[in-house]
């Protein structure tokens, strides 16, 4: 029998990226033929984030591999701001990795549509959530590799996996892009626009957040001290 792993993390790896906050500041000063130091361009994308003159920061590209559950994937690809290459199932047999909610995951959704707020589920519930991911994880497995084993199509077999199943794939994304899904996807204490993301989804924006403001930290800077809103 087929060992299952079960987890309840998701994973982002900073692959390749082209750019820095110097990028940022030469496209945006070839429109007045201007040069400038670091002071300058620290002071030049205060403005451009301030007045939000975004052209400049898609200067700036991104390449991420994200290893989440399919339910995540899909809220990601929401997002027609990138160029997505995905893990197929119909060319290879996939891994038998799932997710479960740890205890720490809200559990009760109260309110109404567009207004949900979501609290901590008692010891019952969380078992309950806990046992019926596992149990139909394994269920759907068993059913996979019953119909691989019978001869049928991958590309069949998958179709009886849950969206609790993990995939990987590729995101390519330019900087201004990217503030724009931080914007959305991370309930930031500094943002001055709420949002109310899936907690899955803020676990990955919260890792990209942090590779991506290595890489441009000037550019963070004015993006968290403007309330976090796109240019």
């Amino acid at each position: 029998m087929t060992t299952i792993d079960f987890r309840s993390t998701m994973t982002v790896e900073l692959v390749d990226h082209m750019g820095t906050d110097e990028t940022i500041a030469r496209s945006a000063r070839v429109s007045s033929g201007t040069s400038g130091n670091l002071t300058a361009n620290r002071g030049l994308l205060n403005m451009l984030m301030r007045d939000r003159h975004g052209s400049p920061f898609e200067s700036v590209t991104y390449q991420f591999k994200v290893t989440c559950p399919i339910f995540v994937a899909r809220e990601f690809f929401r997002h027609r701001i990138a160029s997505y290459n995905e893990v197929s199932g119909r060319y290879k047999v996939l891994e038998p990795v799932f997710y479960y909610p740890t205890p720490s995951r809200p559990l009760r959704q109260i309110g109404k549509p567009g207004a949900y707020s979501f609290e901590a589920g008692d010891y019952k519930q969380q078992r309950t959530a806990e046992g019926e991911h596992k149990r139909m994880a394994v269920e759907a497995w068993d059913s996979y590799e019953h119909m691989l084993d019978r001869g049928i199509a991958r590309e069949v077999a998958r179709n009886v996996l849950p969206v609790s199943l993990y995939t990987s794939f590729y995101v390519t994304m330019n900087l201004r892009s990217l503030f724009n899904f931080l914007s959305l996807r991370w309930a930031h204490e500094d943002s001055k626009v709420p949002t109310f993301p899936l907690k899955e989804i803020e676990d990955v924006a919260k890792q990209m957040d942090a590779k991506a403001r290595q890489v441009c930290p000037i550019a963070f800077e004015h993006f968290d001290a403007h309330g976090r809103v796109a240019p």
